[in-house]
C-alpha cells in the first residue's frame, strides 16, 4: 500500500485564529493523512472531485445523491442533461476514464495508487427525483473500479428523497425543502463514518459553542465561495489531543445566505456527534450564489467548470481554497 502521506508538519494558520476571534486554547493537533471528505448533491461532487485530487493525504469519502466524477465534462448543458434527473445522453464513461488518466499522468489528479485502502460509502434513497438512481450507480461503478467490490458500500433501498438523512432532524424524510435535511431515524452521518474512517466510539451530544465561523477570504479569492466558512472543534481537540479532520460539503442552496439557511447543514446532519467523541476536526466550506460571472443562482459546488476549466482536478480554484483552509487549520487556537 502506497503511505498516506504525513502532513502534520504543516501548521500554516494564516489568520484562522483571529478570524475565529476565540479565547486562546492549545493549537490544534491534527494528522491531516487521516483526513475524509463528504457531500450531499453537488456536495457529493466536490467530495469524489476533492478525494481524486488528494488521496494522497485523503483516505475515505462519503457521498449523497451525486453521480460519477467528471460527469458534467465542463459543461452545464451536459450537467443539465447527463447528470441529474434525466440520461439524455447517459454520461459518455468511456471518455471520462480518458479524461482521469490523463490527468493522472499530468499529476492533477492523485496516482491510482494512492487509493489504494481508501474508502467509499455512497448514498441514493429511492424518493430522490432531483438525481436519479442510475447516475448514482454510475459513481458506484466508478468507485468500485477504483477500490475494490470491499471498500465501497452503496446504500439504495431507503426511501430517502433528495437530502441529508438523519435520526431526527430536518424536514419529513418524503420531502425535499430547505434546508434538505431529512428526519429519517436513520444516521446517515454515522452509517458513513463508521465505514470511512473504521471502529467509532459512541456519538456524543454536539457542543454549540464548539462551531465556529471562519472567514475564507484569504484563502478562496476567484473561487467564487461565501465569506465565511464553519468549523467544529470537539473539546477533546482545543486541548491539544491529536485529531483527525473531516471536510463536508454542502449541498446547493444549503450555503450559508441561502434562503432560510444559515449554519443548517453545519449543524444538523449529525456529523459533530460523531465528530465530538472521536477527535475529529470538522470543516464546513461555504460557496455563495451569482447570477453572472458565474451564473450559479443556487450556490452550488463547482462541478460542471464555472470557476475554471480545471475545477474537478487540483489545479481547481474551489479545491485548491479547501485544500489551503484545511492545512491552515493545523496549529491554529480555538
Amino acid at each position: 500500500m502506497m503511505m498516506k502521506r504525513t502532513i502534520l508538519s504543516v501548521a500554516l494558520t494564516l489568520g484562522l485564529s483571529s478570524a475565529a476571534g476565540l479565547s486562546t486554547a492549545a493549537p490544534l493537533q491534527l494528522d491531516l493523512s487521516k483526513t475524509t471528505v463528504s457531500g450531499l448533491s453537488s456536495g457529493g461532487y466536490m467530495a469524489t472531485q476533492f478525494h481524486l485530487s488528494h488521496a494522497e493525504w485523503v483516505q475515505g469519502v462519503g457521498i449523497i445523491a451525486a453521480g460519477p466524477y467528471y460527469c458534467a465534462q465542463n459543461g452545464l448543458l451536459t450537467a443539465l442533461g447527463s447528470c441529474v434527473n434525466k440520461q439524455e445522453p447517459a454520461a459518455d464513461m468511456p471518455a471520462i476514464a480518458t479524461y482521469i488518466d490523463t490527468q493522472r499522468k499530468e499529476g492533477n489528479l492523485a496516482a491510482t495508487e494512492a487509493l489504494e485502502g481508501d474508502k467509499a460509502w455512497i448514498l441514493h434513497g429511492t424518493e430522490d427525483l432531483r438525481v436519479i438512481e442510475p447516475i448514482t450507480r454510475d459513481l458506484v461503478s466508478q468507485y468500485r473500479s477504483w477500490l475494490g467490490e470491499d471498500d465501497v458500500t452503496f446504500v439504495g433501498n431507503k426511501a430517502f428523497s433528495h437530502h441529508f438523512p438523519t435520526l431526527n432532524a430536518g424536514n419529513a424524510c418524503k420531502t425535499s425543502k430547505t434546508p434538505f435535511i431529512g428526519n429519517c431515524n436513520y444516521d446517515a452521518a454515522g452509517e458513513m463514518l463508521s465505514f470511512i474512517v473504521g471502529e467509532l466510539k459512541a456519538p456524543k451530544p454536539a457542543v454549540e459553542t464548539n462551531l465556529h465561523t471562519l472567514s475564507q477570504k484569504d484563502y478562496a479569492e476567484g473561487a467564487a465561495m461565501g465569506e465565511s466558512a464553519f468549523v467544529y472543534v470537539p473539546t477533546a481537540c482545543k486541548s491539544g489531543e491529536e485529531c483527525t479532520v473531516h471536510i463536508s460539503f454542502h449541498g446547493c442552496n444549503q450555503f450559508a445566505g441561502a434562503e432560510g439557511v444559515t449554519d443548517h447543514y453545519a449543524r444538523m446532519t449529525g456529523i459533530n456527534r460523531w465528530a465530538e467523541s472521536n477527535n475529529m476536526v470538522v470543516l464546513y466550506p461555504q460557496t455563495t450564489s451569482s447570477s453572472l460571472m458565474p451564473m450559479n443562482p443556487q450556490g452550488c459546488w463547482d462541478w460542471w467548470g464555472y470557476t475554471s476549466e480545471d475545477y474537478a482536478t487540483k489545479n481547481g480554484p474551489q479545491i485548491q481554497a479547501v485544500e489551503k483552509m484545511a492545512k491552515a487549520l493545523n496549529g491554529s487556537e480555538f
